[in-house]
């Protein structure tokens, strides 16, 4: 897949032959391709990657020398072959960078990401590949083509000319300038955020301070504080967004207030200040949308998605920007009586605080207290798994023969309803050093019939590690994280395509986190509930009370949800959305008017993520692309009534959900593939009604 691809550029000496000793240099022996984790080092990985480089860049080369007339098969065919060493390597080490990271891992990350960006230039700006890939699509009418195949010839060419193949020799050496500036400055962003983050951990010397927190969690700051040297401390570690968890348990206001200020100023000075990184990487990808044809950046990206147009994203935004103003104002009301009844004036580090004291008075929902019946192995086998085999027929076999990428990483074999193998799914859950924050997914192997391919796929968490001997518990927000993130990991297993371009979550960015929200639906759904959520000491089951009042509690907490959300979401389109021609010299002041002007500037709820620490954005793939969760959860929303509408957990519905569009990958229209399970469009009202913004 050229997207994947990393290169050498000219001027580097050309790499040897990747010795047959090295793990990567060929397909791995272990099942379903598992790399060979163990017998990996770093340096393998660099060996790999140059020559993965050099090797797609002679099998490119050769494509384009062949004298035959270009053809489906001896050009994009041909593409989706090339490659398969880098794909390898770069799978590998792109997982090492983010859950493995050390100084030797960002030192290689940053010689490597200057030549990612310069071979995938070589390749998507080569005019003799371009030429032949044109004339396929030319003539793709004519080639009697199955519609995967019609489909993936019409995918490379748009990859082509958004990546810039129909400039002339002067436009594409400016756009390979700023590519490499893009790639420089992403590395930068990633690796200042995971240094500040660990520098910016709170730090308490009184075990009285954490009043609030539970036995398990107090031990857990221990073993933290211990891990980094500081015995006899405590230490409280952040997560990615801007609210951290503890703050909704502590008792003491100042630690609060440390604790929030830390996160929320995190990278924004002295040696890790992300600020002027992403006002640059913001300047210099307004320059690239205007040498490509497109007015902004955010434009450029809503052309490959399935808004289409900026003016689309903007359309849905301002329909739910006033009610979710006015249900956090609401609430923001409600919880500062409660502050005032304690003598002090409602803060943004107290906004959690007071509304967990709702839940637990109004709804009877003591969030803190529930997390004896979440603990980790339970909820993901008798939970996730046990929802993934109701729905859909698939099992999960744990596979303690086989080595993860770290000693916490888990391993299981998953097989289809018919009892044959799909692939493996591997788990690595608890927060550590290195590791970035946040939960992800992502693959090491991709499916493919082209290759011969089975899946293997991964989830990242940033679960507290519980101390030695004690179990890991979840709260109720982590419980949905965990579902969420193997919603992912299913529409990698479920694959079915022939090309590799296409396979499991290869669809458009605003499309990507539907089949994810979709699976949260089964965390509180009865059946399934009543199999995972047991007291991790008695086996007691959750009350069915405690359920309706969590179902009672969902409204209360979705102004400031929603908010939170649009406001990092209406950041990102701010940043994406200046001028070739502006240049921000102050982000912070850049970042307050662009929330002021969008109307969701409330100094209580402060975005989900801020512009220094916004990783999304700045350091993955979400540029301009951060209204995907809310334009996905059209989608599931409607897809949720859709599967109540039918009798809910059946297999049934799950093989019409998994069939018709989970294992299409990106081999049909994603809003087709929506359309062929919920017979229309997409309705807006069920999110409406889901987020509380249904107007009177």
């Amino acid at each position: 897949m050229v997207a994947m691809s990393t290169a050498v550029p000219a001027s580097s000496p050309a790499p040897e032959p990747l010795p047959a000793s090295n793990p990567l240099a060929s397909p791995s022996q272990l099942p379903h391709q598992l790399p060979p984790f163990a017998d990996i080092t770093l340096e393998h990985v660099r060996e790999a990657l140059l020559a993965g480089m050099a090797e797609q860049r002679a099998e490119v080369a050769a494509l384009v020398a062949d004298p035959a007339e270009p053809t489906f098969d001896n050009t994009v065919v041909a593409l989706e072959r090339s490659g398969q060493l880098l794909a390898r390597a770069e799978r590998v080490f792109s997982n090492m960078t983010s859950a493995l990271s050390s100084d030797r891992v960002r030192e290689l990350e940053r010689e490597i990401s200057p030549l990612a960006a310069a071979h995938d230039d070589a390749l998507r700006l080569d005019p003799g590949l371009f030429a032949r890939v044109d004339a396929v699509h030319a003539g793709r009418a004519r080639a009697g083509l199955d519609e995967e195949a019609l489909r993936l010839v019409e995918r490379y060419h748009l990859d082509f000319v958004l990546a810039g193949a129909g400039l002339d020799e002067p436009g594409r050496d400016q756009l390979r300038e700023l590519n490499q500036r893009l790639a420089e400055l992403s590395t930068r962003f990633d690796q200042n955020l995971q240094l500040a983050t660990a520098a910016a951990a709170v730090v308490v010397r009184d075990a009285a301070e954490l009043d609030g927190l539970s036995a398990a969690e107090v031990a857990a700051a221990a073993g933290a504080a211990a891990d980094r040297g500081a015995d006899g401390a405590y230490l409280l570690t952040l997560v990615l967004p801007s609210g951290q968890p503890a703050l909704a348990k502590l008792r003491n206001r100042e630690l609060r207030r440390r604790l929030f200020e830390a996160s929320v100023n995190r990278a924004s000075a002295d040696d890790h200040d992300n600020g002027p990184i992403a006002a640059e990487m913001a300047h210099v990808r307004a320059r690239r949308a205007r040498l490509l044809g497109f007015d902004t950046h955010a434009d450029l990206i809503a052309a490959d998605q399935t808004a289409k147009t900026s003016a689309a994203v903007d359309a849905l935004l301002a329909e739910l920007v006033a009610p979710a103003v006015a249900n956090a104002q609401a609430e923001g009301e409600v919880l500062a009586e409660l502050a005032a009844a304690d003598g002090i004036e409602l803060a943004a580090w107290d906004w959690a605080f007071y509304s967990e004291r709702v839940r637990a008075e109004r709804y009877a929902v003591d969030s803190a207290a529930l997390r004896p019946w979440f603990e980790l192995d339970r909820v993901l086998v008798d939970g996730v798994f046990r929802a993934a085999e109701l729905v859909y027929g698939y099992t999960f076999t744990p596979r303690p023969d086989l080595v993860g990428f770290h000693p916490d990483t888990r391993v299981w074999e998953v097989a289809g309803a018919d009892g044959e193998p799909v692939g493996l799914y591997l788990g690595d859950f608890h927060a550590r050093a290195g590791k970035r924050g946040g939960a992800w997914m992502s693959s090491f192997v991709t499916q493919s019939a082209l290759l011969d391919s089975r899946p293997v796929v991964f989830n990242n968490c940033n679960f507290s590690k519980p101390a030695p001997g004690r179990p890991a518990l979840l709260t109720l927000g982590e419980v949905t994280t965990l579902f969420h993130e193997f919603g992912h990991a299913l529409h990698g297993l479920f694959s079915d395509v022939t090309y590799p371009r296409f396979s499991g979550t290869s669809v458009p960015r605003d499309f990507v986190e539907f089949p994810s929200q979709v699976n949260e639906m089964w965390a509180l759904w009865p059946e399934v509930l009543a199999c995972y959520a047991r007291h991790v000491d008695t086996g007691e089951p959750l009350a069915a009370e405690t359920v309706r009042a969590i179902e009672a509690a969902a409204l209360w907490g979705e102004g400031f949800g929603t908010l939170e959300y649009l406001a990092a979401t209406l950041l990102d389109q701010a940043w994406h959305r200046i001028g070739p021609d502006t240049v921000v010299d102050d982000p912070q002041a850049f970042e307050a008017q662009a929330l002021e002007s969008a109307g969701v500037a409330y100094d209580l709820v402060p975005p989900r993520y801020r512009t220094t620490y916004f990783q999304h954005v700045f350091a993955g793939g979400y540029s301009a692309g951060y209204y995907s969760y809310i334009w996905s959860e059209v989608l599931d929303a409607d897809t949720v009534e859709w599967f109540k509408e039918n009798g809910g957990l059946r297999r049934d519905n799950g093989d019409v959900f998994r069939s018709r569009l989970l294992s299409r990958g990106g081999s049909v229209d994603p809003l087709g593939a929506f359309r062929a399970v919920r017979g229309r469009d997409a309705d807006t009202a069920p999110l409406l009604r889901r987020r509380g913004l249904v107007r009177a």
